[in-house]
């Protein structure tokens, strides 16, 4: 501190400008501040407290900066908001915006209760896939280092790595024993839209799956629903399962390509303002449709389910949903690293909160999912097509109001 006697006495207090690397976190902080969807958790974890102990520590590279924002942002209690790493966030940017990564294919989840790392999806294609590790898994361990103690980001963080190296998880699910699994990283295609013409001897329908929403998913679905309407399908099976989610824009104007002048969803930011998403006045398709869910459903994709659900523009078939209700903003940190910050929380058109509780289907398929999706085996789609016909036959023959047929084939 230093005094100067003059006609008045002053004390200035001297201010050391913060290193690089300070500065580094306390960017981080300010975003978090700024942009976090629930100001009130600030005051319950003395959050300038935590910024002021933080400062005060030890930080001179860029891995003491990202370890300290983690530690800074633990009291949070929200594993969606996280520090990113300059491969995790090319990772994720590229998985937004690109066709492929390197991974094993893995789209994992935080247990809010018990803050396990669990499964919440696997990519079509890919090494996790390949050995069987389901939706609801429980990631115990990457490399020997408990998954619990790394948290949410950096077990995915450890799952990435360049194509060709190996990398050792040890798994738990309720069907089987736990289990080590050496997985090898590599290339997924990750291939957001497929398409495929399904024909019986009554109806021709379409298959329509989405594995995520990335950047260039409506505009491919736009395309896609155009070549299904020149196959004169007569409706149309949206599949959603195992989709974790993306781009929640991309859900949203995939939602506007169904519905014509309809709510979408209907989100709530930080200061408690609730703000409507409402579809266009056309549509790219308007014909019957089945959408098919599953525990894999979640974020994004939970928001086009229960749009269509709500609207009564689709049939919901499958299972429980995820239960991923809250909005994730990506900025920039720095030159080549980032912050992803949860900036709102939405509920479906008839406000319904779905974080933590999922969607319920409108039809329960009780019997095990498919390996493959989309096969000539696969139940759940084969149960949604005897679905589609019977709407397709009273809409035809009765043109009265459709009702959930009691008709289906079994396990």
């Amino acid at each position: 501190m230093i005094c100067i006697l003059s006609t008045s006495f002053i004390c200035v207090q001297r201010v050391d400008a913060l290193s690089d690397s300070k500065q580094f976190v306390l960017d981080a902080w300010t975003m978090v501040n700024e942009g976090y969807y629930d100001p009130d958790k600030f005051d319950e974890i003395q959050w300038k407290r935590i910024r002021q102990k933080t400062l005060q520590k030890q930080i001179e590279t860029s891995e003491q900066a990202y370890s300290a924002i983690e530690d800074m942002l633990k009291p949070l209690d929200d594993p969606y908001t996280r520090i990113l790493r300059p491969k995790d966030y090319e990772l994720l940017k590229s998985s937004n915006f690109g066709s492929e990564i390197n991974g094993v294919g893995l789209q994992l989840g935080e247990d809010e209760i018990n803050h396990k790392i669990k499964v919440i999806s696997t990519l079509g294609g890919s090494p996790a896939e390949e050995e069987g590790i389901k939706s609801g898994d429980i990631i115990n361990k990457v490399d020997g280092i408990s998954a619990q103690e790394l948290g949410l980001a950096n077990t995915a963080s450890k799952l990435r790595g360049e194509s060709g190296t190996k990398v050792l998880v040890e798994i738990s699910s309720q069907a089987e024993e736990d289990r080590e699994i050496d997985l090898e990283r590599r290339s997924v295609d990750l291939r957001p839209v497929r398409t495929k013409r399904l024909r019986d001897d009554s109806h021709t329908i379409g298959y329509l799956r989405i594995t995520q929403f990335s950047e260039s998913v409506p505009k491919k679905i736009e395309e896609a629903l155009v070549e299904l309407k020149d196959k004169e399908v007569e409706g149309i099976i949206l599949d959603l399962r195992n989709n974790s989610g993306g781009l929640v824009s991309s859900g949203i104007a995939v939602a506007d390509s169904f519905l014509r002048e309809k709510p979408v969803v209907e989100t709530k930011d930080r200061n408690g303002i609730k703000d409507a998403i409402v579809s266009g006045n056309e549509t790219f398709y308007d014909g019957p449709m089945v959408t098919l869910v599953n525990k894999g459903t979640a974020s994004a994709s939970e928001i086009l389910a229960g749009s269509l659900q709500d609207n009564k523009r689709s049939i919901l078939m499958g299972e429980q949903t995820y239960g991923k209700g809250l909005i994730q903003s990506l900025k920039s940190l720095g030159e080549n690293s980032g912050i992803a910050i949860t900036v709102a929380s939405y509920l479906t058109p008839k406000g319904n909160n779905i974080q933590s509780k999922g969607i319920t289907p409108d039809k329960i398929l009780d019997f095990p999912d498919s390996e493959e999706y989309g096969n000539t085996e696969d139940k759940w789609v084969k149960n949604a097509a005897i679905f589609l016909g019977s709407i397709l036959e009273k809409n035809i023959v009765l043109n009265e109001p459709i009702e959930m047929p009691e008709k289906s084939i079994e396990n």
